[in-house]
């Protein structure tokens, strides 16, 4: 679907704008890579480039974070599941609500749910490299 490279902070904003206009019609992207690898570093670009406000931080202890609204009224829910134990906890807080509204998802450590992930998802791939730059790939599972 897409591909594009971080080389440091600054390179963030122009990525942030390319991943947006690559994500079509999609509404729930599942960020994947290692602890550290800046999944929440560019969510955060990317909320930014939506024109949200808010403070963007990894939901990590709460599990969800809702930002925005952006400029066209939706909100933006960021997950982060890396507390979860068992897929069926994320029923608790109403995730089908949210995943299948029309807001935009972003999710960190979407393995812990696989088989919970809507149709239409887009994989989003982190990866660190030995120079510190970061790719990131957008593709359709």
């Amino acid at each position: 679907m897409a591909q594009f490279v971080i080389h440091d902070l600054d390179d963030l904003p122009a990525a942030a704008r390319s991943f947006i206009a690559a994500m079509g019609d999609s509404s729930v992207f599942a960020f994947r890579g290692a602890m550290g690898a800046g999944k929440t570093t560019f969510i955060k670009a990317i909320c930014e480039a939506l024109g949200v406000s808010d403070v963007v931080n990894s939901p990590t202890f709460a599990i969800i974070n809702e930002y925005g609204p952006m400029a066209d009224g939706r909100p933006i829910y960021h997950f982060d599941f890396y507390r979860i134990d068992k897929p069926e906890e994320v029923f608790d807080f109403g995730y089908e609500e949210y995943v299948y509204s029309d807001a935009l998802c972003f999710i960190e450590w979407p393995e812990k749910i696989e088989s919970l992930l809507p149709p239409g998802y887009v994989n989003v791939y982190i990866e660190s490299q030995s120079d510190d730059s970061r790719i990131v790939v957008m593709e359709r599972p």
